[in-house]
């Protein structure tokens, strides 16, 4: 999947296996990925993904409703705590927080759109998550926070508050209203 217009393109052919070695090329920062601290964070010793505790990928978590925001929209404080009050959870120390915008059913990869007309969160709506305990929060989207200088804002409150996000998830529509489920992300 080439995500963004300066990654490599995708490159197919017949192949013929054998007893051989290919060569595979690939970034580490398209399709489904988490946001190593290092990705966001200046200082030394930031992590990257191998560096990141193990227990940090296999939490608690849950699922919010956000399917209502408009693309492009900025989701407040207000729309997390309403989205949490009608879940009927909590968000507890160290939890995953997921974060169902239905973006990939409104706007398709295909589609130029889908890199650029994503909702996500406004700036304080990342410190709430941080304020509540949330370890890690995942998008559907390439990005938190809509693009532009809010997108940056966003990243960089990740890394001034110790806690990290996972971007381009799909088939959340299957554990939103679930509740309480046990999350496993890969690393």
């Amino acid at each position: 999947m080439t995500a963004w217009d300066t990654h490599q393109p995708k490159i197919a052919g017949k192949t013929t296996l054998r007893s051989a070695s290919y060569y595979i090329s690939m970034s580490d920062h398209a399709g489904t990925h988490i946001d190593a601290p290092k990705h966001f964070d200046p200082t030394p010793g930031a992590l990257s993904v191998d560096q990141m505790p193990l227990e940090d990928f296999y939490t608690e978590a849950i699922c919010l409703d956000l399917s209502h925001v408009e693309l492009k929209a900025s989701i407040s404080v207000g729309e997390m705590e309403d989205a949490l009050a009608k879940s009927g959870e909590e968000i507890k120390d160290g939890d995953t927080v997921l974060l169902y915008m239905a973006f990939n059913k409104r706007v398709s990869t295909e589609d130029t759109r889908w890199q650029h007309d994503f909702p996500g969160l406004a700036l304080e709506s990342v410190h709430w998550l941080a304020d509540k305990g949330c370890k890690i929060f995942g998008v559907e989207a390439i990005s938190p926070a809509p693009e532009g200088e809010l997108n940056f804002q966003a990243h960089n409150a990740c890394g001034e508050r110790g806690i990290t996000h996972m971007e381009g998830l799909d088939n959340l529509e299957a554990v939103v209203g679930k509740g309480r489920f046990t999350f496993m992300r890969c690393r």
